[in-house]
């Protein structure tokens, strides 16, 4: 994970568009104000793509026998005590 950019809020305000450009390229900045960290500005996760990562980690993992024959024992929800 790279670095976090401290700019002070002053910096901020003069050059926003500049600052959103490099935090649209990645970068994440942590604004200042009075030597404390009052807000960051963080790239948008894009969702879609961590859920496609995430289902291709547990395909890559599950393993699937066979489902339609029996399993040698019988069982059903209706005979657990309630």
């Amino acid at each position: 994970m790279p670095a976090v950019i401290h700019v002070e809020v002053t910096e901020i305000r003069q050059n926003l568009p500049s600052w959103l450009e490099r935090v649209r390229g990645g970068e994440e900045v942590a604004i200042i104000d009075r030597g404390r960290v009052m807000a960051r500005l963080v790239p948008p996760v894009d969702r879609r793509a961590e859920a496609r990562r995430a289902l291709e980690e547990l395909r890559a993992r599950a393993r699937v026998g066979d489902v339609e024959s029996p399993v040698g024992e019988a069982w059903s929800a209706a005979d657990d005590p309630p």
